[in-house]
C-alpha cells in the first residue's frame, strides 16, 4: 500500500537477450530422416500446434513450396510439436530454419538433458541445430518449436532430426489407479502412476474431455461445491490413445467450508487503518473508526532491516500526527472494537516495508517479534502486505507447488508457525499486488531461459502453501498495469471489467505461465475480497461506486457482467477490501456507505 502517493507498477521485460546454440556438425550419412513432413509441404501433417496457431504459407520459405507460420496469442507460445521414434543411447542431431523473434526449437523427453537452441531475432531465415543423446531406456521424443508471448507470428521450414530410427510405437496401456485426492468446494485434485510409452495423458469428467496434460496430476478447478464428479483418464503417444481408465469418484467439499480465522459477517468491509504514520488524509483514532469495518488492519508493521525479520510496530507520533490517542486509549478502543465483533490485524509490509526473509535465523526473528505485538496489542492475526522486492523466486524455482526460493519458504514456515501458535481464531489475510498474483497466469519467476522479472507471481506459492489457513485473499485491483484475464485479453483498472477478470481468477483457477500441468487452484468464495482505493486520492485506479456495484453484481448475480464472461457465480463472496479507512473517512465515507447500501441477495 502506498503511504504517500500512488506508484504504477509496470510490467518488467519479458527476457533478457540470449545467443544462439553452436551449430553442430552433421550427423554421419547412414543417419535417418526422422523428422515427418519437416518442410510442410504436405501442411501440418504430422504435427500438432497449440490452440489453432499454425497454419502453412506458401511465402517466405526456405526450401519447396510451403513453410509452417505460428502466431503466439495470450498466454500460448504457439507451440507445434510431433513425436518420433529413436533408439536408446544414440546420438542425434536437430536442425531447423527459422525467421521471427524468439523462436525456439528443441527436443524433449530425451531421456538425458533437452536439446533446445533459439534466436532472439531472425529477420531473415537462420538455421538453428543441436544434437542430443537419448538415455538408456528412451524410445520416442518430442520435437517442438515456439516463439514467445506477446511476440508476433514466427516462421519455420526444413525441420530436420537425423539419426537410427527406433522400433514402431504401441499404444500405451490403459492407466491404473487413478485417485481422487485433496478437494475445496470447487477443486478436486486427482493423481496416477505413469504410463510407459505414454507422451500425454487425457482427462475426462463426467465423460466429456477435461484436459490433456504431459505430467501424471492434475486439479480440476471451478467445481460446484458439494458436488460428486467422476473422473476417467487415458494414455497417448504419437500411435494413438489408450482406452478410459476405470472411473473413481470425487467429492467438493461444502461451500464456505473451513473459513479460518471463523465468526466474519458473511459479507466483510475490510480497511486499513494509517495508524503508524500520516498521509494527508488526516489521522483516524482507533476508537473513531466507523462501525461499517468489519477488518482493521493497522498499517504497518515494518522491519528494522529488509532482511532482519525483526517487526516493530508503534503509534504515529504527535508531531506528525496530531490528536493522536494515548497507548492506552487505543489499546482499549481495540478490545472495544473486538468486543463488537470486529477484528484488528497488525498488517505487516506496504510500500516502504521491505521484507526478506532470507535465512532461518530471519524467519525465527519474524515469528517472536510479530508475535510480540500480537500480544501487546491484543491482536486478531496477520496481514501480509509484501510489497517490491519483498518476495521473488530463484531462477529454476518453476513450480509453485514445491517453492524453492528461501524468502517464499521461509515466509510459509514462520505463518505456519503462527498459526499453530494462536489456533482456529487466528485471522490470516494477504493483500498482493496483481503482478504478484493474476500475472502468474502468463509469467512465472524468471522464466524458461531466464530474464523475467522474478517477481512475477511470486504469491502464487504463498497462497498456495496456506490456503488451508487463510481467511482472505483481497488482492489489490489498483496501482496495477493492464493484466490478462482467462478470456486471454488484457483487462485494465478502473472499471468494473477489470474486477470481474481478476477475481473471476481466483475464483476458477488458473494455469501458471500458461502449463496445464501446473493450474493454480480455485480459493473459496468466502476467502476472497476484491481490494480498491478508497478515494482518487487514495491510489490509481479509482473506481466509482457504480461501477463497484456492477462488478459486485455480475460476480454474486450473473448480472452488469458487459463483455467479460465469468466462469461460474459466487454469492458468497465474502466482501471488499479498500485503502484506506482513512481515505475513505477525507472522501466523506463514500466507499463505505456503498458497501453498507449494497443489496447482495
Amino acid at each position: 500500500m502506498d503511504r504517500t502517493r500512488p506508484l504504477t507498477l509496470l510490467l518488467a521485460g519479458v527476457l533478457a537477450a540470449g545467443g544462439l546454440v553452436a551449430l553442430t556438425p552433421l550427423a554421419q550419412a547412414a543417419d535417418t530422416e526422422l523428422a515427418r513432413n519437416g518442410g510442410f509441404e504436405s501442411g501440418l501433417d504430422g504435427w500438432s500446434c497449440t490452440a489453432g496457431s499454425g497454419a502453412v504459407v506458401s511465402s517466405p520459405v526456405h526450401g519447396g513450396t510451403k513453410a509452417l507460420q505460428a502466431t503466439p496469442a495470450g498466454s500460448d507460445n504457439a507451440k507445434c510439436s510431433q513425436t518420433v521414434t529413436v533408439k536408446p543411447n544414440f546420438t542425434y542431431t536437430l536442425s531447423g530454419w527459422v525467421r521471427g523473434s524468439y523462436v525456439y526449437l528443441g527436443a524433449s523427453g530425451t531421456g538425458t538433458a533437452d536439446a533446445t537452441a533459439w534466436t532472439q531475432s531472425a529477420p531473415d531465415w537462420q538455421r538453428l541445430a543441436t544434437t542430443f543423446t537419448t538415455g538408456a531406456s528412451t524410445t520416442s521424443v518430442t520435437l517442438s518449436t515456439h516463439g514467445w508471448y506477446g511476440t508476433g507470428a514466427y516462421l519455420a521450414d526444413d525441420l530436420s532430426l537425423l539419426g537410427p530410427g527406433g522400433d514402431p510405437v504401441q499404444i500405451p496401456a490403459t492407466p491404473a489407479g487413478l485417485t481422487a485426492g485433496s478437494a475445496t468446494s470447487s477443486s478436486i485434485t486427482l493423481s496416477w502412476p505413469a504410463v510407459s510409452g505414454a507422451t500425454s495423458y487425457k482427462l475426462y469428467k463426467d465423460g466429456a474431455p477435461l484436459a490433456t496434460v504431459t505430467g501424471t496430476s492434475y486439479t480440476a478447478t471451478g467445481l460446484a461445491a458439494a458436488t460428486a464428479y467422476s473422473f476417467q483418464v487415458s494414455a497417448a503417444n504419437s500411435a494413438g490413445e489408450s482406452a478410459k481408465s476405470t472411473a473413481v469418484t470425487g467429492t467438493t467439499t461444502s461451500g464456505g467450508g473451513g473459513d479460518p480465522g471463523g465468526s466474519l459477517p458473511a459479507h466483510a468491509l475490510v480497511g486499513y487503518l494509517h495508524a503508524s504514520f500520516a498521509n494527508g488524509s488526516g489521522y483516524t483514532r482507533m476508537a473513531d473508526v466507523p462501525d461499517s469495518w468489519d477488518v482493521i488492519n493497522l498499517a504497518f508493521g515494518e522491519p528494522t532491516s529488509v532482511t532482519s525479520g525483526d517487526i516493530r510496530f508503534s503509534l504515529c507520533p504527535a508531531t506528525e500526527c496530531p490528536g493522536v490517542e494515548s497507548l492506552a486509549d487505543f489499546k482499549a478502543a481495540i478490545k472495544a472494537k473486538q468486543a463488537a465483533g470486529k477484528k484488528v490485524l497488525i498488517s505487516i509490509g506496504g510500500q516502504n516495508g521491505q521484507v526478506q526473509l532470507s535465512t532461518t535465523a530471519a524467519r525465527d526473528t519474524f515469528v517472536s517479534s510479530v508475535s510480540k505485538i500480537i500480544d501487546e496489542y491484543g491482536l486478531d492475526g496477520l496481514d501480509i502486505d509484501f510489497e517490491g522486492h519483498s518476495l521473488s523466486l530463484q531462477t529454476g524455482d518453476t513450480d509453485f507447488r514445491n517453492p524453492t526460493s528461501p524468502v517464499i519458504v521461509n515466509l510459509i514456515s514462520a505463518v505456519k508457525t503462527l498459526k499453530a501458535k494462536y489456533g482456529a481464531k487466528f485471522v490470516l489475510t494477504m493483500a498482493p499486488e496483481t503482478f504478484f498474483v493474476q500475472l502468474g497466469y502468463q509469467y512465472y519467476g524468471s522464466g524458461p531461459w531466464g530474464g523475467q522479472d522474478p517477481r512475477a507471481g511470486a504469491y502464487l506459492p504463498v497462497i498456495h502453501a496456506l490456503r488451508d489457513d487463510l481467511t482472505l485473499l483481497h488482492v489489490q485491483d489498483y496501482n496495477s498495469g493492464s493484466i490478462m484475464g482467462l478470456d486471454n485479453q488484457y483487462h485494465s483498472m478502473g472499471g468494473a471489467d477489470f474486477h470481474i477478470a481478476m477475481t473471476d481468477m481466483l475464483l476458477t483457477g488458473f494455469p501458471v505461465a500458461g502449463n496445464t500441468d501446473r493450474v493454480f487452484p480455485a480459493l473459496r468464495p468466502d476467502q476472497v475480497a476484491i481490494g480498491l482505493p478508497a478515494s482518487t486520492q487514495a491510489g490509481n485506479g479509482h473506481t466509482t461506486p457504480a461501477e463497484v456495484n456492477k462488478a459486485l453484481n455480475c460476480l454474486t448475480k450473473k448480472t452488469d457482467c458487459g463483455s467479460y464472461q465469468t466462469h461460474g457465480t459466487w454469492p458468497a463472496l465474502r466482501g471488499l477490501m479498500t485503502w484506506s479507512i482513512n481515505w475513505d473517512r477525507y472522501n466523506q465515507g463514500e466507499f463505505s456507505r456503498n458497501f453498507d447500501a449494497y443489496n447482495w441477495s
